[in-house]
Parts: C-alpha cells; sequence; structure tokens
C-alpha cells in the first residue's frame, strides 16, 4: 500500500487530492513544519533525498516529485480516465498543461520565492540595491513568463473546461498548487474569469473536499 508523506499546506496537496479522486487505499503520514523555519521537519528531510514534500513509499520504493508520483499512481490504477490516452485530440493539450504546472508554473514561483528570501536575508545596508536588481528581474522576466502561461490558460479554458479537456485529468490536479499560488499572488484575477471559473470548478469536486478536509487547508498561507 502507498503511503503518503504529506507536508501540511505544501504541494504534497496534489498527491493526496489525486488519491482521493482515484478512490485508492493508502496511508497517510502528515508532517507538521517547523515552527521557525515554517521548511519541512527533519524526519520527512531523513526520508526523501530531495528534503521536500510530496514523498510517497510503496514497500521498497521510495520517489519523490510531483508529476512522477502522479505517473506511478496512475500507472497502478489504468482503468483511471485521469490520464488522456494515446492518439485522443486533447492528448497534447493533456501533456503541455501536466507539464508546465512544474516546468514552468512552479519555477517562476519558485524563483520569485527565492528572490523575496534574499531580499529579506541581506544585510540591510545592502537591500535597497539588491531589492533593485531583484525587483528588475522579476518584473523583466517572471512577471511577463506567468502573463503569458496565464493567458494561454485562459484561451484553453474558454475551448473546454479541463486542462485535459472535457473531463477533470491529472492536468488539472497538477497545476491546481500553482494556480492556487498565482491567484494569492495576484497573477491569477478578474482579467482571466476562465481560470477563475475552474478554480470554483475544482473547489466543488467532492475529492477534493475530502483531501481539503485531511489537509486542513480553511484560511491557510500556501508554501513553496
Amino acid at each position: 500500500m502507498i503511503t503518503l508523506h504529506h507536508l501540511e499546506y505544501s504541494q504534497s496537496f496534489r498527491i493526496l487530492w489525486l488519491l482521493e479522486e482515484l478512490g485508492a487505499e493508502y496511508e497517510l503520514k502528515i508532517y507538521e513544519r517547523d515552527k521557525k523555519t515554517h521548511q519541512a521537519p527533519k524526519e520527512l528531510k531523513d526520508l526523501s533525498p530531495l528534503g521536500s514534500a510530496p514523498v510517497i513509499t510503496d514497500g521498497d520504493v521510495m520517489l519523490a516529485e510531483s508529476n512522477a508520483i502522479i505517473d506511478y499512481i496512475l500507472d497502478q490504477h489504468p482503468e483511471s480516465k485521469l490520464r488522456v490516452e494515446l492518439g485522443h485530440e486533447d492528448r497534447a493539450r493533456y501533456l503541455f498543461w501536466l507539464h508546465a504546472s512544474q516546468g514552468s508554473m512552479m519555477s517562476l514561483m519558485l524563483m520569485e520565492a527565492v528572490f523575496q528570501i534574499l531580499i529579506s536575508r541581506v544585510p540591510f545596508w545592502m537591500r535597497p540595491l539588491i531589492k533593485a536588481v531583484l525587483g528588475q528581474a522579476t518584473s523583466n522576466l517572471i512577471h511577463p513568463r506567468m502573463k503569458s502561461l496565464l493567458q494561454i490558460a485562459e484561451a484553453d479554458l474558454d475551448k473546454k473546461e479541463w486542462f485535459g479537456g472535457d473531463h477533470l485529468a491529472a492536468a488539472d490536479i497538477a497545476l491546481i498548487y500553482p494556480m492556487e499560488s498565482a491567484k494569492e499572488r495576484f497573477y491569477l484575477d478578474v482579467d482571466y474569469p476562465n481560470c477563475l471559473t475552474w478554480l470554483e470548478r475544482v473547489h466543488s469536486c467532492e475529492s477534493f473536499k475530502a483531501a481539503s478536509v485531511k489537509d486542513g487547508r480553511e484560511s491557510i498561507t500556501l508554501k513553496i
């Protein structure tokens, strides 16, 4: 049986939602963030070579990385419709968003988070210079790329309701964390009504609600 080593309010929520959507049998082990650093505790870092969530164990298998875990779990559920099959008209759309979730959107989010950490930790006399330099990098690199991704998302959701096509797919599950983060950071606003409607649609899913209860997601702030 799969054990999800789940860090509260983290990217591993996606795996929790996936398991709930599949109706899979699994064990959930929840780790609380360090009260001072807000990072993963030592016992979770000792489990994974990356020292971060999500992580699953399945017998002798230990696996990290969100999309690798999604593929691993879906391999065990070949009957699931969460993976758009080869040859389907929505296959390319599905693959793009499944991998854009981590390869593009989360990379930009992480870069922005690192910039903010650097600004907060440099000596105070250096802070104005560092803030100005990283502010330019954010304006010239992160913001335009996020805007481009959200514009593509808005256009795709104008054609079909889900990132996988006509129904919920693993691409939607992979995207929930970066899309919620984009909304929290004010990238995702009224200029993207289809994306906001997609978020509402996701939040109405019974499997999402069940996963949210287990994660304790009421009134939380997402962490990278």
